[in-house]
């Protein structure tokens, strides 16, 4: 089956930064979105990113100005670039692709980002 690898996680103190990355082991076919989820300890799983096949992004309202979502050169690929980190960006943060044809999620097993001093 199809594994999406999300790395570049670790610990940050506040204000630096960090790079996420996405790939997939196996092509994916039709991939309509891809993106990023974030659960903080304790909390709900919410959408941080996305950007679909047409280079559309959103993102939610308390990241905006501070990350920027990407795609990468290679098929099913994608970066989260996090600056001006702060301490409730700290979370487990998940890769996704989603395919609306089948109705379809792939998930990565998740990447921890700790911000603290």
């Amino acid at each position: 089956q199809v594994q999406l690898v999300g790395s570049g996680g670790g610990l940050v103190q506040p204000g630096g930064s960090l790079r996420l990355s996405c790939a997939a082991s196996r092509s994916i076919s039709s991939i309509n979105a891809m993106g990023w989820f974030r659960q903080p300890p304790g909390k709900a799983r919410e959408l941080v990113a996305s950007i679909t096949d047409g280079g559309s992004t959103d993102y939610a309202d308390s990241v905006k100005g501070r990350f920027t979502i990407s795609k990468g050169n290679a098929k099913d690929t994608v970066y989260l670039q996090m600056n001006s980190l702060k301490p409730e960006d700290t979370a487990v943060y998940y890769c996704y692709a989603h395919v609306t044809m089948y109705g379809m999620d792939y998930w990565g097993k998740g990447t921890p980002v700790t911000v603290s001093s």
